[in-house]
This record gives C-alpha cells, sequence and structure tokens, in this order.
C-alpha cells in the first residue's frame, strides 16, 4: 500500500505545472508575437523564397531551415487564446494577420515557380504536401500541445524549434504557390487543406491548454457572436477532420496493397519458363499492379498460376495488368535483358553473400566440433573400464550473476564406479585433452 502511495505521489510531482507555468507571461508573450508588421513581413517572405527552392531541388535541410525561419505561428497562437479567453478583438486580429500572411505566401511561392529556370520534372517534396490524412492531424495537434506548452512554462528551451519543423506550416503555402504557377489545381487545393488542418488543429490544442491552465477569461461582448464564434469552430474541425480519416485511411490500403505486392513478387519471380523482371504500382484509380515479363509466353495455364500465386497474397485479378517482351522479339530487346540482367546480378550478390556468411559459421561450428571417436580410441586405451561415454556442449550459467560459459558434460559408464581418485585423475585428463576448464563428469554403474 506504502510502495502505492509513493508511486502515486511520483507520478504527480513529475506530471505537476503548476510550480512551472506563467499565464500572464504566456499571453503577453502570445499577443507581442500575433503583431505582422515591418521585418516579420520581410522575413515571411525570404522565408518563402528559401522554403520554395528547397521543395524544388527536393532538399530537406533547406526546407527545415525556413521552417526555422518562419513567423507563421504567432498568429495562430493567437486564434486559440482569443478563443480560450473570449478575446473577440484578439481573435479578428490574429485572423486578420494569418490572412495577411497567407496572402504573402501564396503570392511569393507562386512569383518564385512562375519564374524559377530549375526543372520541376520530379518534385516529390511539393507533391508530398497535396495529401493530407489524420496523422497529419494529429501532427498539428500534438505539435500544437508542445507549442502552447513551451509559451506557458517559465523557463525556455528549444521546443518551438522542434515544433515549426514538425507542424511544417511553410512547405503546404508554398506547394499552393507551386500548385497555381503550375495551373495544377488538384496540389494547390490539396495543400491549401494541409496547411488549413495545421491551423486549425494548432489552433485547438492551444484552445484546449489555454482553458487548463486558467488563463483569465474575458466575458463576451456579444454573447451571440461568441456562441456563433464556437459552433463554427467545431464545424470546422468536423469538416476538417472526416476528409482526413478518409484519406489516412486511404494510405494505410495502398501501404498494405504495396507489402503484398513485394511479397507476392519475391515468392514467385518466375513463372514456368518466364521472368518477372520488373513491376510498377499504380493508385491513381484503385491499386493496380503491372507486371513486366520477360522468356516465353505465358500460355492459359502460366496465367492461371499467377493469377492463384497473387490472390493467396491478396491480390486480385483485375488488379494485375502484365505486359510480356518475348525473347525472340529483336525490338527493345537489349534494354529487356540489361534490366533482366542487372537485377539477377543483383539476387546473384545477395545469395553469395548470404552463402559466404553462412559457410564462415559452419566452419567456425566445425572447429568447436569434438574429435569424439578420436577422443572415445584414447579413452578405451588409458581407461578399459569405461564401458561408454556420452559428451555433450552446453553452458554454464551463474544464477548470481549471470555469467555465461561454455561448458562440456562427459558421463562414463562403467561395471562398477570408479574411485574418486581416478575421476579426478580422468576429469584432469580430459580438460587437458579438450583444452576447456568447464568440463564436468559423471560417473554411473551399468548394472
Amino acid at each position: 500500500m506504502n510502495v502505492l502511495k509513493r508511486l502515486t505521489e511520483l507520478i504527480r510531482e513529475v506530471a505537476d505545472t503548476d510550480t512551472h507555468i506563467d499565464t500572464d507571461a504566456a499571453e503577453r508573450s502570445i499577443r507581442n508575437n500575433v503583431e505582422f508588421k515591418g521585418p516579420n513581413a520581410w522575413i515571411l517572405a525570404i522565408a518563402i523564397i528559401i522554403a520554395s527552392v528547397g521543395l524544388n531541388v527536393n532538399s530537406t535541410p533547406v526546407i527545415i531551415g525556413a521552417m526555422l525561419i518562419s513567423p507563421l505561428m504567432g498568429p495562430i497562437f493567437g486564434l486559440g487564446l482569443g478563443l480560450g479567453i473570449n478575446d473577440i478583438g484578439l481573435l479578428k486580429y490574429s485572423g486578420k494577420n494569418l490572412l495577411v500572411m497567407v496572402s504573402i505566401s501564396l503570392i511569393v511561392s507562386l512569383l518564385y515557380f512562375a519564374i524559377t529556370p530549375l526543372s520541376l520534372s520530379n518534385p516529390t517534396e511539393l507533391l508530398a504536401r497535396t495529401s493530407p490524412t489524420i496523422f497529419d492531424v494529429m501532427i498539428a495537434l500534438f505539435g500544437g500541445f508542445a507549442g502552447i506548452f513551451e509559451q506557458c512554462r517559465k523557463e525556455k528551451g528549444t521546443v518551438f524549434s522542434g515544433v515549426a519543423i514538425a507542424t511544417a506550416l511553410m512547405p503546404p503555402l508554398c506547394t499552393a504557390g507551386y500548385g497555381l504557377a503550375s495551373g495544377n489545381f488538384i496540389a494547390f487545393l490539396g495543400a491549401l487543406y494541409l496547411f488549413c488542418i495545421n491551423c486549425l488543429f494548432i489552433t485547438m490544442s492551444t484552445y484546449i491548454l489555454v482553458r487548463y491552465f486558467g488563463f483569465k477569461k474575458t466575458e463576451y461582448t456579444d454573447q451571440g457572436f461568441g456562441l456563433k464564434t464556437q459552433k463554427m469552430t467545431t464545424l470546422l474541425i468536423i469538416v476538417f477532420l472526416i476528409p482526413s480519416i478518409w484519406s489516412a485511411v486511404v494510405l494505410v490500403k495502398q501501404n498494405n496493397f504495396d507489402k503484398k505486392v513485394s511479397r507476392f513478387i519475391e515468392a514467385h519471380r518466375s513463372i514456368g519458363n518466364s521472368f518477372i523482371y520488373d513491376y510498377q504500382i499504380d493508385h491513381k484509380d484503385g491499386s493496380v499492379l503491372k507486371i513486366f515479363m520477360t522468356g516465353e509466353t505465358l500460355n492459359d495455364s502460366g496465367r492461371n498460376n499467377l493469377y492463384v500465386y497473387a490472390k493467396e497474397h491478396g491480390i486480385s485479378e483485375e488488379q494485375i495488368i502484365i505486359k510480356e517482351y518475348i525473347t525472340h522479339n529483336r525490338q527493345g530487346s537489349e534494354e529487356t535483358f540489361k534490366g533482366v540482367y542487372e537485377r539477377l546480378d543483383s539476387k546473384i550478390e545477395q545469395y553469395e553473400s548470404t552463402i559466404g556468411h553462412l559457410r564462415n559459421e559452419l566452419n567456425a561450428a566445425k572447429k568447436e566440433e569434438l574429435p569424439y571417436t578420436q577422443i572415445a580410441d584414447e579413452i578405451a586405451a588409458i581407461y578399459p573400464e569405461i564401458k561408454h561415454l556420452y559428451v555433450g556442449q552446453g553452458a554454464h550459467v551463474a544464477i548470481d550473476s549471470h555469467k555465461v560459459s561454455p561448458s562440456i558434460i562427459i558421463k562414463v559408464n562403467t561395471d562398477t564406479l570408479m574411485s574418486m581418485a581416478t575421476l579426478e585423475q580422468f576429469k584432469n585428463w580430459v580438460k587437458a585433452r579438450l583444452q576447456s576448464a568447464y568440463i564436468e563428469v559423471y560417473n554411473a554403474a551399468i548394472n
């Protein structure tokens, strides 16, 4: 009972926030950072250009640097604080500044992507910001919690840097600018949706902790407006949450399909005299597997076998497209076989590495193997009274220290029990013969 009580007290002591929180200082800090004038506007524009360059050239460090520079967090915390303490003035001021910041970000990123001479042929970092999921909601929500905790605690740390990187407010805005510049409105809407998710759930986490920490509230001068604001916030949360959950479900399904395909291809690389040398997965209109094969043309039996094997891995016939490149067709054969040989060489290297590793383990095991027949002949010559010999290799484990040492256990059968002196002499001989200090010898009579 005392242990449970002490544990409870320890948990309370560790989880206690009252002695580390200064809500008045936090409120002043949030209000000061809401303002968006002068240097902040220029810093935001510079950060947007840096982030756009990073997204353009797929450079993660550059994108992270831009996120650390950006002053976007201030108005979002201001929205959460305004909601939490019923301050309509702060709510409106924060919302206005956030809209100004978003407008500047979109204009600057649009201009950059409209005039950039850099290629946009493979913008993977950009496209990664166009499909938000429930996981982005979780990141924004818990990132916001971390941010408001940092605002409220007396001794500041480096949490803001981590929050800025984790919640990633800048990249979605840059991606939205890219969507406008390139006419890709799907990318624009997806990126803007991700940005709105981040803003909304950082605001919500700020609102929750502002209420929990007991910030001083102001009374609504217009009760109807206050009630309408709270209803609108709840509606926005629902509107943004449902599509993000659906996106997460789709993402998980796609990931599961990718794993099924990988297992299927590895298990059935060869189908009869045909060989799967490459494959592609397309998730645009449902998950589809495109298989590239060479060798002999698949007959009906081979195709049926392939579909059966795929079904065993959870892939239906309707999800498979087979592309065959026959060996007697010279057109494109050089490129086809080049791909096949490269894959085969890679597999051969993997198998050779595995074989070499197993061979080394086998050689090591052989070195440790005892010469049982030779030892038996020697024992028979020196100790003719021994009729049977049992030898086992194991381990000696010290219970107190858990020290493990290799051990050899020997049991000898004699017509009558050996004397203690003879048994000890035999034990010393075995130690010298096998060059091992950890040997246990037991003697048992046959009759």
